[in-house]
Formats: structure tokens, C-alpha cells, sequence
């Protein structure tokens, strides 16, 4: 009869004689992306290899207002917040049979009149969980006198073996009626927030994941809307 030698570190040699491999001694076997804003399933039997995941929970990004500016005046609003992050290793014996995985809705567009909306939350079962960024609100008044105005702020942590809030969005500030400067969007972990205006017009929009919406400015009669925060994103690596 034909024998082998193998490592016990990787292998096990049943009493009927099958190879088989030791759970956990393998590396990475698969990578799922969860980008479809809403609600998901992870099914552990699907994976009768899997010994331990290791989630990346990243939350939406905040919207942010628009601006209307009377003639001769200016608006410039603050900027949307950036969605938290959050990360966890979990050995596959913590997980139940089914997980719900959520993907943050990006925060809407507000208007002229309507603040930008809250990013929704992303997470992993209770296991991970990142919270959505804050929308940028309708705080400035239409005018020509200097002002200045204060961020929108970031919300706070999450749940996970690494978890931060997202960065806050940016201030606002007028000089006179023909100069000023909206707020930046927040920045998060896997985004970047819109660039903020010096010109009429909306806000710029985040890119990549999280990042929240840059504020709009409007002048001399302008009406214009705000911009939707960027979605959030779930990502699971898979272990054998």
C-alpha cells in the first residue's frame, strides 16, 4: 500500500484514509464586494471551507444643501460629513448561519431650502457596524455682509476590532455679496469628499465610497440644488 508524508500544520490523514485540510491553515480563498445600497445575506454553509472572515464596513456620506442667493447677494452652505468606517477579523465559530450585511444609502441632495440627508449605516450582522455621514444643512442666509460658519461634524465610531467616524465636512464663509466659499465634502476611509465652490453652483461630488457632498453656492439671484452624498460598501475576505 502506497504511503505519504504530510505536514499536520495544513493536513490530516481521516481514518478512512482521505487528505483533508486543517481549517484555518490556508490563507485567502475568495473576496466579496458588496457595493448595491440596501440589504444582503451571507450564508456560512455556502463556504464549507471557511475558517474566519475579515469584514471592511464602510457607511455613506452625507448630502448637502443648496443655496438661493437674492440679487446683489450670495449663500455658500456647508459641506456633508464623511461615513465611518470599521473593520473585524471573525472566526467563523462566531458567526451564525445567516448574516445581514447592509450597504449605507448615500445621503440625499438637498435643495434651497432642505438640508442635505444623512448617509446611511453599513455593517456586518451586529458584528461590524459603521455609522452614515451627516447631511450638510441650509444654515446661510441670503446676504452681502461677511459671515462665517462652522462644519458639519463627522459622526462618531462604530462597531469593530478597528472603528473611526468619518470626517467632517467643511465650513462655510461669505466676504460680500460677490465673494465667498462653500464647505468641502468629509473625507472617509475608502472616499474622498466633493470639492467646495467658489462660484455659483453645487457643491462637488464625493468619489470613490463614503465621502460626503461638498456644499453648493449660489449669488445675484441664483437657485441652485445640492448633491448626494457617495454610498457606502461592504466588503468580506474569506479564509480557509
Amino acid at each position: 500500500m502506497a504511503s505519504v508524508c504530510v505536514d499536520p500544520t495544513y493536513f490530516d490523514v481521516g481514518d478512512d484514509g482521505r487528505l483533508t485540510m486543517v481549517l484555518g491553515s490556508a490563507d485567502l480563498r475568495d473576496i466579496l464586494y458588496f457595493k448595491t445600497p440596501g440589504t444582503e445575506t451571507f450564508r456560512k454553509a455556502d463556504y464549507q471551507w471557511l475558517s474566519r472572515i475579515f469584514v471592511q464596513v464602510q457607511a455613506a456620506g452625507g448630502g448637502a444643501a443648496g443655496a438661493r442667493a437674492s440679487a446683489g447677494q450670495l449663500v455658500a452652505q456647508p459641506g456633508g460629513s464623511g461615513g465611518g468606517y470599521s473593520e473585524r477579523l471573525i472566526d467563523v465559530s462566531a458567526l451564525g448561519a445567516t448574516e445581514s450585511i447592509v450597504i449605507g444609502t448615500a445621503g440625499a441632495a438637498g435643495t434651497a431650502t432642505v438640508d442635505g440627508g444623512d448617509g446611511g449605516g453599513s455593517s456586518f450582522g451586529g458584528l461590524c457596524t459603521a455609522l452614515g455621514g451627516n447631511g450638510g444643512a441650509v444654515v446661510m442666509p441670503s446676504g452681502a455682509t461677511p459671515m462665517c460658519l462652522s462644519g458639519t461634524s463627522g459622526p462618531l465610531n462604530g462597531i469593530g476590532d478597528m472603528s473611526q467616524g468619518g470626517g467632517p465636512g467643511g465650513g462655510s464663509f461669505r466676504i460680500n455679496g460677490n465673494e465667498g466659499h462653500s464647505g468641502e465634502g468629509g473625507e472617509s476611509r475608502l472616499g474622498h469628499g466633493g470639492w467646495q465652490r467658489a462660484s455659483s453652483g453645487a457643491g462637488g461630488g464625493a468619489r470613490g465610497y463614503g465621502g460626503g457632498a461638498a456644499g453648493a453656492l449660489a449669488r445675484d439671484g441664483d437657485t441652485v440644488n445640492g448633491i448626494a452624498g457617495a454610498q457606502g460598501i461592504v466588503i468580506v475576505w474569506l479564509f480557509a
